[in-house]
């Protein structure tokens, strides 16, 4: 894996770990604290928070992928994050934004708009036009592992082996993308997406299988239902066990955390520090 990833011209160094704070413009995302409108003030409050303890990236979506959100159209999609992005652009000079969303559409309005990464869960598996909008550009790009989309992938979670088939797809679409000159490409097993609770434990037990691929690798398991539902909690009480499992991934060789709360990855990525030091 190479040492360093270029997005939109920042060099961000692969041998520390990076924090991608998460910042919603849904009324329906899973977690109702990672929910914002870009007009109120709260929103810039947090980025600057975020900023401030330690996220190197801003994850922009405006589509829900939990199972039962509202499908909206794509130009919903981009009323809804452009001007957040224009915001954040406009009061942070320096920012580094993502747009998470998987149709082209959205995702070259908001390139054009001063996002600078595409962050995918489809791997360009639910829109035609994506993979050849990212090859076309050179646009960096986290292709994510999800079976369906998000109203069936609860219903696709059968795996005869569920490495393999995991790095199979995630490794022949990245090296796709390589072959057509993508330079600076992530890959994300994706916890969570046609995924039981038990298989996403045995990726996270597993994770380091993923670092063979040569790519750098994002977890995203912030607040997410395999702790909730776990441990019969409500979202907003994982706090202590996400940080718990955050250390482990970064111990198993996870690049990037996305994260919804900056500060309290930003311990691990310390603790993680000192482990690997010592």
């Amino acid at each position: 894996m190479k040492d360093t990833i270029n997005i939109g011209g920042k060099i961000l160094d692969l041998q520390k770990p990076i924090i991608m704070g998460i910042m919603n413009i849904t009324p329906d995302s899973f977690h109702k604290d990672s929910r914002f409108n870009p007009f109120d003030e709260d929103f810039l409050k947090k980025a600057n928070e975020m900023l401030e303890n330690g996220a190197s990236i801003i994850d922009i979506g405006g589509y829900s992928s939990r199972p039962g959100a509202v499908d909206i159209s794509e130009n919903e999609e981009i009323d809804r994050v452009i001007p957040a992005i224009e915001i954040l652009v406009k009061n942070f000079r320096d920012v580094t934004i993502s747009i998470d969303t998987f149709r082209a559409k959205v995702a070259y309005s908001a390139l054009s708009s001063g996002a600078k990464l595409v962050n995918d869960i489809s791997a360009g598996e639910l829109d035609p036009e994506m993979v050849p909008l990212i090859i076309k550009n050179n646009y960096p790009y986290i292709l994510m592992h999800m079976r369906g989309n998000p109203e069936t992938m609860q219903n696709l979670t059968g795996y005869e082996n569920i490495y393999s088939e995991i790095l199979e797809q995630l490794d022949t679409k990245a090296n796709f993308l390589r072959k057509n000159g993508v330079r600076d490409i992530i890959i994300d097993p994706g916890f969570g997406f046609s995924k039981t609770i038990e298989q996403n434990y045995e990726l996270m037990k597993n994770l380091s299988i993923f670092k063979n691929e040569n790519y750098p690798i994002l977890v995203g398991i912030s607040r997410k239902s395999m702790i909730y539902k776990l441990l019969k909690i409500d979202s907003s009480e994982t706090l202590e066990a996400t940080a718990q499992l955050h250390l482990q991934a970064l111990l198993a060789g996870a690049n990037i955390l996305r994260v919804h709360d900056v500060k309290s990855a930003k311990n691990s990525v310390e603790l993680y520090k000192i482990l690997k030091n010592s």
